[in-house]
């Protein structure tokens, strides 16, 4: 599978080609590497590590194969086939040693080009199809599919087509999911915003919409030259997360006075029935905004915002809104710190006594899990990271009777101790134990403050999970993402996610749960625009389960005062 080096080298190579072709279109030098990985992946990076020359490499860029029609429609279905029309004789001659030559440098179509009917039927780094030959046999006969001016100037043609189809060809740039819809249609020719990424050919493990995404994101990590990445590679056992979005609107300064509470940001601009079922977020008493035109009728503005790296667009009522004195400045976009603290105010966990081991079987305390070979997430792509996080979710099984230490018991639930031990394993910080009031002013004076339960250190339950997010989540490498669409998507790449609720009482438990991985078999659910409106879900709490999608927009429940959704690379 190509890797950053690939890409790097696809970007050194040929950028410079690309790039210019590109003018006029919202594609980007990223998206036509993912393509080039995702169509051709398996042979130029092969070819390139062999020493080969970039004409070399392009010409053997060929792929697919036929000798019979196992259940293809598109001509040539067989060699008869494609002997009988007008040429084709030749054709199959030029198909049948583009499989000999890259076959001696590529293993994998050793057999195939053992077989003297087999024939390719995809041809150069983008791979058109041999279907096109009756209508355009010049680009095949005359191999300008070996060069990047032509396997290039025919892919454009097509993705042009693409964007046209999809309404995205007026459009001056797109975000991931939507090159992925572009990369889908040029695969399948159609694309369901329903569906997702879950589009187009499965390779046994993938859909193309899924495979595609994953090269595009890897391919931001990778800096064209002279240029940084548009994503910090990120270290091994961590997601590539896109960095939070900007606040974009030029619109007049305010900033939200509340008395009590927290001003509510909703989808429309109306108050919801019941209140709670448009809102977006909640923002704090002296928060920034970026007001967009004039109030509505219903005395509601439009507003644009950052809140904890979540950029947040909705509807505010006008009267818990006022002018700054300085309408000058942007609002300030924040972003998690990559190091932890190893001094001062850092992590805690409770101190474990030599040869106590706290496990999945027993009844929760304080402790954190500890049981010997417990899996982590590891990895350093995309594919890996899930994999490991299937493993954890497996390994936790919280659905397992025998599992006492999330089952519901005595009118309690364990909703922060899993998220809790998910967490813990995934490598990211969310605490079972946190320092006392009393230990924090110590600690951020420089004292040194040893963890004594009940003393300078306390368990956390959901609601102080929700507190603990907001005051102290970007020291620890989390941040708010403002859509469950970004959510998922960045969960989807191996990020750890979490949907966080306070109670309004507050000594009722909120409830916190676990946003993870789709799979082929367990999905979020999606509107008809491709938004997610249920991600895939892990918890514990009153009912427990591995995957799901819960209780449609439970976090809107008339119970919870607020709401968050954290992302952790």
């Amino acid at each position: 599978m190509p890797g950053a080096r690939d890409i790097e080298w696809f970007k050194v190579q040929l950028g410079p080609q690309i790039v210019p072709a590109l003018a006029g279109t919202p594609l980007t030098l990223d998206f036509m590497a993912a393509l080039a990985c995702q169509e051709t992946g398996e042979v130029w990076p092969t070819l390139r590590k062999n020493g080969m020359t970039v004409p070399q490499v392009l010409a053997l860029c060929v792929g697919d194969t036929l000798d019979s029609d196992k259940g293809r429609k598109a001509f040539p279905r067989t060699k008869a086939d494609l002997v009988a029309a007008p040429q084709g004789d030749r054709m199959f001659e030029i198909a049948r040693q583009a499989l000999v030559d890259m076959a001696k440098s590529i293993p994998a179509y050793a057999g195939a080009a053992a077989r003297p009917n087999k024939f390719c039927h995809g041809f150069g780094l983008f791979q058109r199809d041999l279907q096109f030959f009756q209508v355009d046999p010049g680009f095949f006969l005359d191999r300008t599919y070996e060069t990047l001016e032509g396997t290039l100037a025919e892919a454009l043609k097509e993705l042009k087509r693409c964007l046209k189809k999809l309404g995205f060809d007026t459009r001056p740039s797109l975000d991931d999911l939507e090159l992925a819809a572009v990369g889908i249609v040029y695969n399948t020719g159609g694309f369901k915003p329903e569906k997702g990424l879950k589009q187009g050919h499965h390779n046994g493990s993938q859909f193309y919409g899924e495979a595609l995404f994953d090269f595009l994101r890897l391919a931001h990590t990778v800096a064209a030259p002279g240029a940084s990445p548009e994503v910090p590679p990120p270290a091994n056992g961590e997601a590539a997360v896109l960095p939070p979005s900007i606040v974009t609107s030029a619109g007049a300064a305010m900033c939200v006075r509340v008395a009590e509470g927290m001003l509510r940001l909703r989808s429309e601009p109306r108050i919801s029935e019941p209140s709670q079922a448009n809102v977006i977020g909640h923002l704090p008493d002296g928060h920034p905004v970026r007001v967009l035109g004039a109030p509505t009728t219903r005395r509601f503005v439009e507003v644009e915002t950052s809140l904890n790296g979540a950029l947040l667009h909705g509807f505010a009522s006008q009267k818990f809104l006022e002018p700054v004195a300085d309408a000058s400045g942007a609002i300030e976009v924040l972003v998690p710190i990559t190091k932890p603290a190893t001094a001062g105010i850092k992590a805690v966990h409770a101190p474990t006594r030599p040869g106590v081991i706290a496990r999945r079987k027993t009844i929760a305390t304080a402790l954190s899990l500890n049981e010997p070979n417990q899996p982590a997430r590891s990895g350093a792509t995309a594919d890996e990271l899930r994999a490991s996080i299937a493993r954890v979710i497996e390994w936790l099984d919280v659905e397992n009777p025998m599992h006492a230490r999330y089952q519901p018991r005595d009118g309690l639930t364990f909703c922060n101790i899993y998220a809790h031990d998910f967490c813990h394993l995934a490598g990211a910080y969310l605490p079972r134990v946190w320092w006392t009031d009393k230990a924090l002013v110590a600690l951020a004076k420089g004292e040194t403050v040893e963890p004594r339960l009940g003393a300078t250190i306390g368990e956390v339950v959901a609601n102080e999970l929700f507190a603990w997010l907001r005051d102290f989540g970007l020291e620890f490498g989390w941040r708010q993402t403002g859509t469950l669409t970004k959510l998922q998507t960045e969960v989807n790449q191996g990020a750890i996610g979490v949907i966080v609720a306070r109670r309004k009482e507050g000594k009722r438990p909120g409830h916190i749960a676990m946003v993870v991985p789709e799979t082929d078999s367990d999905t979020a659910k999606r509107d008809g625009s491709g938004d997610v409106t249920a991600p895939l879900q892990s918890q514990a709490g009153a009912s427990n389960f591995r995957r799901g999608t819960g209780r449609k927009n439970w976090w809107l429940g008339e119970e919870f005062a607020e709401f968050a959704f954290w992302l952790h690379a």
